[in-house]
């Protein structure tokens, strides 16, 4: 059966674009201070695209090894939220201009990283294992995003 993998691929290209989309980078992003440890801006999209590819491969994996229809039911809400608030903290910190308020929901995105690692685990240690990058980069981000907020706060609503 194929049609896991074009579904989780399919849902990968969308938030990855989504989120592309979304991220404006301009003159408000440019004037930002940011730390000298940042990493270079092309280096983003290939860092996410190796995340996202990850992240299809283990909906694939974790698909194919869940037990029962209750299982899969668990791991599509979890990816679909995951996408949502990985979609959302693109929206709130390069649209809305507000990395303070992004800095507030990467917790959320961070632990819904971390609620797909803990419930793939029993049936697919693999699959669960390919996030970890994801769970790593976000944490790093977070960290990056901290330091932007206290390098430039205060932040008014574009």
């Amino acid at each position: 059966m194929i049609w896991p993998i074009v579904i989780a691929s399919a849902v990968g290209l969308l938030t990855a674009v989504s989120g592309a989309l979304l991220t404006k980078i301009g003159p408000w992003y440019y004037g930002l201070r940011k730390p000298s440890w940042q990493p270079p801006d092309w280096l983003f999209g290939p860092a996410w695209t190796l995340i996202f590819a990850l992240a299809v491969l283990s909906a694939t994996l974790a698909w194919y090894r869940a037990p029962d229809a209750a299982a899969r039911t668990v791991m599509v809400l979890l990816f679909a939220a995951n996408s949502v608030l990985n979609i959302a903290w693109s929206w709130l910190f390069f649209t809305r201009q507000r990395p303070d308020w992004a800095l507030g929901e990467v917790v959320f995105l961070w632990l819904s990283i971390l609620a797909l690692i803990v419930a793939l685990w029993p049936y697919s240690p693999g699959a669960a294992w390919l996030l970890v990058p994801y769970l790593l980069w976000v944490s790093f981000a977070s960290f990056l995003n901290w330091t932007i907020v206290r390098l430039n706060a205060p932040f008014r609503t574009a």
